[in-house]
């Protein structure tokens, strides 16, 4: 079992506030004083708890959901329905989302959660500790947490309020986006000569200095659509800070898929090379805040045949003891991606037939109309077949309702990614598994991407040689000759399928008006949310963004 030092600490701390970063609903307390703690480095973590267990609220369902399923990288349509949630998914790959889609008002709202719950720490730490070195390291962490949040907001809502302030309820309007990339640049460069440069167990799920520089990188490399001011230079210095210091490096090919697996963490195979800054799930874990704060991808990810079933309804291919939804797949044309048959990656996938461990088909057994509704409408004659994951996802029941059908013809469409590996150890639908924000493979592509862009080449590293550095460690085809963006963008979706970051990268790469799966929507003021009816009610100064 991995040690969770912080969420360990952060259940005994949770205060289970709620917090805006506009207003406080709820008025937070404290039991945190001079007498009690911190006195100490450790004891700082301890206080830092609440940040980092509001932190993992999000991130692997509701967060994943609107980055991902608003992209060509994943699809949730509904089975006769089941999962059509009120139209949000839907809303989501049409690019037709409104102020009250769930996912919209839920992720605005826990992310400005994260701000208000670093506010009140640093508010409160302010008044009982003496300056010095352990209390700046502290609230450089904190601060780092509350510039990732931040970030978040500015990359998917653009124009946002700015509060740091804890206990001021002032009313406030967005401020521009350039201003609020000036400000979390700031707050990091700030930062980062007070936080640790150890990497190791005990900085594990928590803010470094390589963490900080991966989020400057990645605010570089996007500032040209942020501000209108190109910073690739200054990414590859970002990027140069964590290369030189020789403390990360790309997993090996044998590795890559391991460093996803249940146990992935500080002292595991693959992961403990690569995670620059990871968020630690545990799932035995639980809180008071109002969120998931669980890692749920096997539910949506497995086909329903291959976790729990009924005897002869499929095959429990992963042991996993509950049943899955498996709404969840790709689209095609993300998957093409996926064309080199010796590269790693592939391997992330579930698609086609389907065969148990021994190489025996893994079948199904049902009826006629189970598995075909529409062809055999009425036949109850048991039908026995093998499972295939089909490619195309098609609305056969109905397209107004985004709806495939009841049977497992619908049920079985499309490609699963199961990188977060299913996790057999776990009596919940939650997983083990820690999902990393920042990988040092990101750093050498980001890094080869700002060089064709227009960077200073740094290191003797040129945008070919970093990306054949990554794919040495991913597929045994030969080496690529030539690099362009695009064979970058292709890399990208590669390498980080299923972490969170398409939406970034299409939007930078002018990709997000595209057409794919039933989306026909070119609207480029999509590249940003509307601001969530939720965030109005707390904040009535503030005003909608263009375009809704």
């Amino acid at each position: 079992m991995k040690k969770r030092l912080i969420y360990i600490v952060a259940s005994l701390m949770a205060t289970g506030v709620m917090v805006s970063c506009h207003k406080v609903t709820v008025v937070a307390t404290s039991e945190l004083t001079p007498e009690t703690f911190p006195q100490d480095a450790a004891s700082y973590i301890s206080a830092a708890g609440p940040v980092y267990v509001a932190l993992r609220g999000n991130v692997a369902a509701e967060w994943f959901f609107q980055q991902a399923y608003s992209t060509d990288e994943g699809i949730m349509p509904a089975r006769g329905g089941n999962w059509y949630d009120g139209g949000q998914n839907l809303q989501m790959h049409y690019h037709t989302w409104t102020k009250d889609n769930n996912y919209i008002n839920a992720n605005w709202y826990w992310l400005s959660t994260i701000i208000g719950e670093v506010n009140q720490q640093v508010s409160i730490l302010t008044k009982t500790q003496p300056a010095g070195a352990v209390r700046d390291t502290g609230f450089a962490e904190l601060k780092m947490v509350r510039a990732l949040a931040y970030y978040f907001m500015m990359d998917n809502w653009g124009n946002v309020p700015i509060d740091t302030l804890f206990g001021d309820y002032t009313a406030r309007d967005k401020s521009p986006r350039a201003e609020v990339f000036n400000f979390i640049e700031s707050e990091i460069k700030a930062a980062i000569p007070n936080l640790s440069t150890t990497v190791s167990k005990a900085t594990y799920g928590r803010f470094t200095q390589y963490g900080a520089y991966a989020l400057l990188a990645k605010m570089y490399l996007n500032a040209e659509y942020y501000t209108g001011t190109k910073k690739y230079t200054e990414c590859i210095a970002a990027c140069d800070n964590i290369i030189s210091s020789n403390k990360f490096s790309i997993t090996d090919r044998a590795n890559y898929l391991q460093a996803f697996y249940p146990l992935n963490g500080p002292d595991a195979v693959g992961s403990k090379d690569e995670f620059i800054f990871a968020i630690p799930y545990d799932a035995t874990f639980t809180n008071t805040f109002p969120f998931r704060s669980a890692n749920y991808h096997a539910r949506y990810d497995v086909p329903r045949s291959m976790g729990k079933v009924a005897a002869g309804a499929g095959y429990n291919y992963f042991n996993i003891p509950y049943v899955t939804g498996g709404p969840a797949s790709t689209l095609p044309e993300f998957y093409a991606n996926f064309n080199d048959p010796n590269d790693i990656r592939n391997k992330q996938w579930l698609t086609g037939l389907q065969f148990k461990p021994d190489g025996s088909k893994l079948e199904i057994t049902t009826t006629k109309q189970g598995y075909d509704a529409i062809a055999f409408k009425g036949d109850t004659n048991r039908y026995t077949f093998q499972l295939n994951l089909t490619p195309d996802i098609v609305l056969r029941q109905s397209t107004t309702t985004f709806d495939c059908g009841n049977d497992e013809v619908a049920w079985n469409m499309g490609y699963r990614n199961i990188k977060f590996y299913p996790d057999a150890t776990s009596a919940s639908m939650n997983q083990n598994n820690d999902i990393p924000i920042f990988r040092y493979s990101d750093i050498v592509l980001m890094k080869a991407e700002a060089i064709l862009r227009g960077g200073t080449p740094t290191l003797g590293q040129t945008a070919l040689s970093l990306a054949n550095d990554l794919r040495t460690k991913r597929t045994t085809s030969p080496a690529w000759t030539t690099i362009t963006l695009d064979s970058v963008y292709n890399e990208r979706n590669r390498e980080f399928a299923w972490e969170g970051w398409h939406r970034n990268d299409m939007i930078r790469y002018g990709k997000f008006e595209g057409t794919w799966g039933f989306k026909t929507n070119t609207d480029v003021t999509r590249r940003i949310f509307p601001i969530p009816t939720n965030a109005f009610a707390v904040n009535p100064k503030l005003t909608q963004n263009t375009g809704y």
